[in-house]
């Protein structure tokens, strides 16, 4: 990989992003088959925290180990970014200390500012606009089920946030066509700035607030938390603006016999899925949870070694 860092997947090459998937593949192959890596061997993440995590964290530390390299996890009372001192400083500090950054943040532009000023690798494991590291897990999912990307319909059912806009960036890189059902009401669909960029480049962006319409065109049913964290206050409108946008047993019949279910979790049982439908049969919420491991040690595997 040309890159240094894994802030978009707007910023990286159809073939850069089938290198990550084709090594995470081979990666969990070997997991499994009790290969031992020491490729990371001497080698430390720095991991930043502005918000709590259980897949971002126990998967980025895990599969720092399984490589043999180490962690350490910078919690949000550890370095109070931008209040103790600047980002920029932050940024130039570690540099010194470690040989990789993987930020959690609230503000896209602290992953950004990281990776402008830091003279090692960072990685955005979640901001307020992309999620990319999980749409890597999610494409590995996506190619273990079905065995190609290029022509398949994803269908987000849901508003506009940082998880479909890494999925609008990953669809577009790989040739697949995203749908999503979104409200009508201002500020429930999709970065208007990420769309443009990927109709530009070529990708196939489709923008619908019929839910069954939408699901029926679905090669991969997706879906996310309606009030992620930080947006609190908002929970009660978006639950109720959001009413009918939910994956359930009903929404299942209009689908492909063959489509996937895909959360990225955590799940609020009974709001955007319900929890029968998380556990049917075409559901892949799981494997997604562990194939975020996975792309994530390709990623890390690739940036670091």
């Amino acid at each position: 990989m040309k890159i240094k860092d894994i802030v978009s997947l707007a910023f990286l090459t159809t073939e850069e992003i089938y290198e990550i998937i084709e090594t995470a593949g081979n990666l969990k192959r070997e997991m499994r088959a009790g290969v031992k890596h020491e490729m990371l061997a001497g080698k430390t993440l720095g991991m930043i925290f502005q918000k709590p995590s259980l897949r971002t964290r126990v998967s980025f530390e895990t599969g720092m180990i399984q490589l043999g390299g180490h962690a350490i996890y910078l919690g949000p009372d550890d370095i109070k970014l931008g209040k103790r001192e600047t980002t920029e400083d932050i940024a130039i500090v570690l540099s010194r200390y470690v040989d990789g950054i993987m930020a959690r943040t609230f503000g896209h532009d602290i992953v950004v500012d990281l990776a402008k000023y830091a003279s090692i690798p960072v990685i955005n494991g979640l901001s307020d606009l992309l999620h990319p590291c999980q749409v890597l897990g999610d494409l590995l999912t996506i190619w273990e089920k079905k065995r190609k990307l290029s022509g398949l319909t994803l269908t987000f059912i849901g508003d506009g946030n940082a998880v479909s806009h890494s999925l609008i960036n990953g669809c577009t890189k790989v040739g697949m066509n995203f749908c999503i059902a979104c409200p009508t009401a201002t500020g429930y669909q999709p970065d208007k700035g990420i769309v443009r960029a990927a109709r530009e480049a070529g990708g196939s962006i489709e923008i619908l607030h019929d839910v069954e319409e939408a699901t029926s065109k679905a090669d991969v049913l997706y879906t996310d938390v309606w009030a992620g964290m930080g947006q609190e206050a908002r929970a009660k409108e978006k639950k109720r603006v959001l009413t009918g946008f939910t994956i359930d047993e009903t929404l299942m019949k209009v689908a492909k016999d063959d489509a996937l279910i895909m959360h990225c979790l955590p799940a609020h049982y009974e709001e955007e899925i319900t929890y029968a439908a998380s556990r049917d049969t075409r559901s892949a919420i799981f494997d997604q949870a562990e194939n975020r491991m996975h792309a994530q040690k390709a990623i890390l595997a690739l940036l670091l070694s």
